[in-house]
């Protein structure tokens, strides 16, 4: 796919995932910057392409607009084929792969919300809410790195782009039991030692 693709981007926002996955694929791009603090995301024009007033979010040059961080990356994962970041479809691995691209969004984040947030409160109930509980997840991530270098095994995936760049963010703020984790503190520093991370996070 050669087709040059706009992005738009703040980099204290969860768009830096999303710029590591294009980095990571080679995908022709240009940055737009949504300035928060001038309102841009708030702006008609972006509220067109966002509702939500949310990025990151990516303009084809056909003019398909992508939000959700884990659809931008699950998508350029397969529009760059080239760059072997997704299994084949109908694979075994595919479906480890969908279940880690669905895992951060549907479990990792809120259980790390409501663990973050909830204060002196009481948790929210295992049975009535998809995570679990934020113990079960941190579970589940040591599980699945377990003698693996990646979440496939040894292969570097989109998945990793993901689940990596969620799991450094929330080290970076000293989330409950990241730190102390040496399964996870390994896995992250792995993958944020790939280049295109180190490009991703350059200033603009």
């Amino acid at each position: 796919m050669s087709d040059r693709l706009i992005f738009y981007f703040n980099p204290r926002s969860r768009a830096v995932m999303a710029r590591w996955m294009l980095e990571e694929v080679g995908a022709d791009y240009d940055l737009r910057l949504i300035d928060f603090e001038k309102g841009d995301n708030r702006k008609p024009e972006f509220l067109a392409i966002n509702p939500m007033g949310k990025i990151p979010a990516i303009v084809t040059a056909a003019g398909a607009v992508i939000t959700e961080t884990p659809a931008i990356i699950a998508w350029l994962a397969d529009a760059y084929p080239d760059a072997g970041l997704a299994p084949p479809v109908g694979s075994d691995a595919r479906g480890a792969y969908y279940r880690w691209l669905f895992f951060g969004g549907s479990c990792f984040e809120p259980a790390l919300s409501e663990q973050m947030f909830r204060g002196d409160g009481e948790p929210l109930k295992r049975s009535a809410v998809g995570w679990g509980s934020y113990d079960d997840v941190i579970d589940t991530i040591e599980a699945g790195l377990a003698g693996r270098d990646y979440l496939l095994g040894s292969a570097f995936s989109a998945a990793d782009v993901y689940i990596g760049a969620e799991l450094s963010w929330a080290s970076s703020f000293k989330a409950p039991r990241l730190g102390e984790s040496k399964v996870i503190q390994d896995f992250v520093a792995r993958v944020t030692s790939r280049e295109a991370f180190g490009r991703a996070m350059k200033p603009n």
